[in-house]
C-alpha cells in the first residue's frame, strides 16, 4: 500500500506551510521610551529655589535690614553695599513692623544668605541680592482679573445679605458709592434685590481686591435703578440707561463709615454740653485714622484746630457750595488755606479733637450761605454721555444688561 508514503509526504507539504508561516512573521519591533520632560524647576519670586533653603519671617517693632541679614551672618561689607544699591531704589526705613520678608539660602554650614525678599504689599516685592552680584530691585507681581457678579434679595441689610452670599466687603463699598445719589441706602427694606457684575483682581489665586464695578441693578421700593460702569474722556463713570450720570456734582458722603450716628437737626440734645442745641450738621461715626475726603473740587479756606470743632477743614466749591469737616485726628499733610483739591482727595483722618465723645466726622454743608442738610439738598448732576459717544455707550449698556438679566437672585436665609 502506498498509503503511509501519502501521509509522509502531505505532512511534508504541512510542515513547510508552516515553517513558510514562521519565516513571514515580522520581526518584533523594539519599542523606544519617550524622552521624560525634564522636571521644572521650583521658582520662589521668579527664583529658582531647588537647592536652596528658605526662610520666611515677618518684621518685628524697630527691626531694620542691617539687624536682620547679619543674624544671618551676612557680613558688615555686603550689607554696607546692598544700602548703597538700595539708594533711589528702596527706602530701607520703610520696612513695616508685621510685613513678610523670605530668605533664600546655600544648603551649606553656614546657610549662606543669597536674597533676602521683602513684601510691602500684597502687589510688589523687592529683592535684595546678596550673591556674587549685589542689586536692589522692585518687582510688581502679576495681577490676574477676574469677572465675578452676584445677585441677591435683602433680607436683613445690604451689607449682610452680600456677606451672607460670599461677596467681599469691599464691594459692599463701591456699590452704594456707585448708586449713591439714586439710592436711600439708610431706608433699605426687606425684598429690595440687587445684582452687580464687578471685575476681581487676585495674585496667585488668591482674591486681594475689586478693580471695578461693570454693571448694577437695584430694586428699591418698587423702583429699578441702573448703573453702568463707561470711560468718557478717559474718565470713569457711571450712567443710567438713557446715559445721564449717577455722579453728582458731589460725593454722598465723605468717608466710608460704619453709620451715621447724629442727623442734621434743628434741635438736639448735646452730649458733652447736656442740653437742647441745634446740630447743623451730620455726624458720620468711623475708626480713628478713617480717610475724610473731598467731596468735590474747590478751595481750602480754613484748615486750623479751633476749641469746639478740634482741627478742621473749610472748602469752598463755588459761589454756591461750602462744606466744612470737623474733629480730625489730624489734618492731611499740604492741606492749607489756599490749595486747590479735587473731588475724592484725602484732606484729613477721622479723630474725636475739639468738642467730641468719640472719633466720627461732623461734616457740614452750605448752599448760599446757609447750612442744609446735605441728605436732603437736591444737588446738579454731572455731565451726561457726549453725544458723538451715545451710540458706542449703547452698545455696551446693552450687553451689560443682557448678562444682568441672565442673573438668578438667592434668598439668603435669615
Amino acid at each position: 500500500m502506498k498509503v503511509p508514503h501519502i501521509i509522509s509526504l502531505s505532512l511534508l507539504v504541512l510542515f513547510h506551510a508552516c515553517d513558510s508561516v514562521v519565516k513571514q512573521v515580522p520581526k518584533k519591533e523594539t519599542i523606544e521610551s519617550l524622552p521624560q520632560e525634564a522636571p521644572k524647576p521650583k521658582l520662589l519670586f521668579g527664583l529658582t529655589v531647588d537647592s536652596s533653603g528658605v526662610i520666611v519671617g515677618k518684621i518685628k517693632r524697630n527691626q531694620t535690614l542691617s539687624a536682620i541679614l547679619q543674624n544671618f551672618g551676612v557680613s558688615d561689607a555686603k550689607i554696607y553695599a546692598i544700602a548703597q544699591t538700595s539708594k533711589n531704589i528702596y527706602d530701607l526705613r520703610k520696612l513695616n513692623i508685621g510685613k513678610k520678608y523670605s530668605i533664600i539660602h546655600k544648603m551649606d554650614s553656614n546657610k549662606t544668605v543669597d536674597y533676602f525678599i521683602f513684601e510691602p504689599d500684597l502687589k510688589s516685592f523687592v529683592v535684595f541680592s546678596l550673591g556674587d552680584s549685589i542689586y536692589t530691585r522692585v518687582y510688581r507681581k502679576k495681577i490676574d482679573v477676574i469677572e465675578r457678579s452676584i445677585a441677591a434679595e435683602i433680607h436683613s441689610s445690604l451689607y449682610e445679605t452680600a456677606i451672607d452670599i460670599g461677596a467681599p466687603p469691599l464691594l459692599v463699598s463701591k456699590l452704594v458709592d456707585v448708586l449713591a445719589w439714586q439710592v436711600d441706602f439708610f431706608r433699605i427694606q426687606e425684598g429690595d434685590k440687587f445684582k452687580v457684575i464687578y471685575e476681581e483682581e487676585s495674585i496667585e489665586g488668591k482674591p486681594i481686591g475689586i478693580k471695578q464695578i461693570k454693571g448694577v441693578y437695584f430694586e428699591h421700593f418698587d423702583k429699578i435703578f441702573y448703573g453702568i460702569r463707561y470711560s468718557v474722556d478717559q474718565k470713569e463713570d457711571y450712567f443710567d440707561r438713557d446715559g445721564n450720570s449717577l455722579r453728582k456734582t458731589f460725593l454722598r458722603a465723605p468717608l466710608n463709615y460704619r453709620r451715621i450716628s447724629s442727623r442734621y437737626s434743628g434741635r438736639r440734645y448735646h452730649p458733652v454740653q447736656k442740653r437742647y442745641k441745634a446740630h447743623l450738621g451730620t455726624d458720620y461715626a468711623a475708626a480713628t485714622g478713617t480717610p475724610i475726603h473731598s467731596v468735590g473740587e474747590g478751595v481750602v479756606v480754613e484748615a486750623k484746630y479751633g476749641r469746639y470743632n478740634g482741627n478742621y477743614v473749610k472748602i469752598k466749591h463755588s459761589s454756591t457750595y461750602s462744606t466744612q469737616y470737623l474733629h480730625m485726628q489730624k489734618i492731611k499733610r499740604g492741606i492749607r488755606p489756599g490749595v486747590q483739591v479735587e473731588q475724592g482727595q484725602t484732606i484729613g483722618f477721622v479723630g474725636s479733637t475739639g468738642l467730641a465723645t468719640g472719633p466720627h466726622l461732623c461734616f457740614r454743608f452750605w448752599k448760599n450761605n446757609k447750612q442744609v442738610d446735605v441728605l436732603k439738598v437736591d444737588l446738579p448732576p454731572s455731565d451726561p454721555i457726549n453725544p458723538k459717544a451715545l451710540n458706542d455707550f449703547l452698545h455696551e449698556k446693552n450687553r451689560v444688561i443682557k448678562k444682568l438679566e441672565q442673573l438668578s437672585f438667592i434668598v439668603p436665609q435669615a
